[in-house]
């Protein structure tokens, strides 16, 4: 059975453009783009032969459906042809049963979807590999792409790169100079992109990455480009799957330029439109308070939006002041009765430290609501910011005052009674 999708405006201009067009933005009102699949040549298959396939397919080792991302190719990206997808085994990661972390905050069933347990360490994983499996397959049909680019505040840096060192691909990454952490400036080095580190915020290298992509000779990779939400929109579909195709009450996401939430609410209406899900969780976005544009314009009830200067995070990923997809998440968030909810420098901090203590190791991404079920999304592995998690826990980080979680190592000279001493002194204490 053959099935299409395509790029179309978001704000319902007609006309349509294949997936594997340059096009970024609607032609007609400049508005941003979607992909809209053939929903009635796929709703020909029951939702329970859809689930039954993807149960099937889900980490399996047949090409290239043991991806958590291509396991659902039909729902995501029918257009790549096989030979042309660029896989790292991405997505099928774990939903904890985070019990500890959530009993003492009301939260009994409170689970965390651990995206940051994949290729690159962070879920921007399964949107890059829909992307560059695209662009590969531009290149296999004549195109003269010469290289795919991003800006980046580290984790699509990172997984831009590895997927397109994989394609035999050349990545450019333009960072700002000196925001972002040790280990996502080393991911895409280490893969060989071109790195310009600029002195600038991220929102300003979104605006030269948009500038070096006007020539037809560089791709664009962030999340503007809809290709990179239809792969991450699958994390929807595999945190329903988890759950015995039954919905939870709500989904907590970071949100930094938005592509995400949207990519969120694509997933959970397509399983709703084609009979998978009868009903919607709610959404529930958190942002850091020193870069709160999409939660300051929440609380004046989505009117008169206005881009901010985002102020140094401890949640850099998400260090953001005018983020790209803002309508789109807009949208999002009326359709699933959404809320927006921002985080102290101490709060982030404090969250991720109490997760850590509980056998996790989270990014500073986080947020939690009492509820019935709860699923928060962590966006990225924590070895990431392994030098933030070093300074909390020796009280070098500003704003976060003593809070009762820090740990530190006991030094001690090389003898018994002291180090016994020492170490059963402190179970003690």
């Amino acid at each position: 059975m053959a099935f299409r999708a395509v790029f179309k405006c978001i704000a319902g201009c007609s006309g349509e453009h294949p997936l594997d067009s340059i096009i970024y933005r609607c032609p007609t009102c400049g508005d941003l783009l979607e992909v809209r699949h053939d929903m009635e040549a796929l709703a020909n298959l029951s939702s329970s032969a859809w689930t039954k396939k993807f149960e099937q397919r889900f980490m399996s080792t047949a090409w290239p459906h043991g991806s958590g991302v291509w396991g659902k190719k039909e729902w995501v990206a029918p257009h790549v042809r096989d030979e042309n997808i660029v896989s790292m085994f991405e997505g099928g990661t774990n939903l904890l049963w985070a019990k500890r972390y959530g009993t003492p905050l009301g939260l009994e069933d409170l689970w965390v979807k651990q995206c940051g347990n994949s290729h690159t360490g962070s879920f921007k994983d399964l949107g890059m590999t829909v992307l560059v499996s695209t662009v590969n397959q531009m290149i296999a049909d004549g195109s003269t792409v010469r290289a795919i680019a991003c800006a980046s505040t580290g984790d699509t840096s990172a997984s831009l790169a590895a997927y397109a060192a994989a394609a035999g691909l050349r990545a450019v990454v333009i960072l700002p100079r000196g925001k972002i952490s040790t280990a996502q400036l080393v991911q895409p080095l280490s893969n060989g992109a071109v790195v310009a580190a600029i002195d600038t915020d991220f929102d300003g290298c979104m605006k030269l990455v948009q500038q070096l992509t006007e020539s037809n000779e560089v791709y664009l990779a962030n999340s503007m480009n809809s290709l990179r939400v239809e792969g991450q929109k699958t994390v929807a579909i595999e945190i329903v799957q988890q759950f015995d195709w039954q919905v939870p009450d709500w989904i907590f996401i970071p949100g930094g330029n938005l592509g995400n939430v949207s990519a969120l609410g694509a997933g959970f209406t397509m399983m709703r439109d084609l009979g998978v899900i009868s009903r919607l969780p709610r959404i529930c976005v958190a942002q850091a308070e020193r870069a709160n544009p999409l939660y300051q314009y929440y609380r004046r009830g989505f009117e008169d939006f206005a881009p901010i200067e985002a102020q140094k995070t401890l949640a850099s990923a998400i260090q953001i002041g005018n983020p790209v997809s803002l309508r789109k998440a807009v949208r999002t968030l009326r359709e699933f009765d959404g809320v927006v909810e921002q985080a102290s420098e101490a709060e982030l901090a404090g969250a991720a430290a109490r997760a850590d203590l509980t056998g996790m190791f989270c990014c500073p991404h986080t947020g939690v609501k009492p509820g019935s079920r709860v699923v928060v999304v962590s966006t990225a592995n924590g070895l990431k910011f392994a030098d933030m998690k070093t300074r909390y826990h020796d009280g070098a980080l500003e704003a976060v005052p003593e809070d009762g979680y820090r740990n530190q190592p006991i030094e001690l000279p090389h003898d018994f009674d002291r180090v016994r001493g020492a170490v059963l002194g402190a179970l003690d204490s």
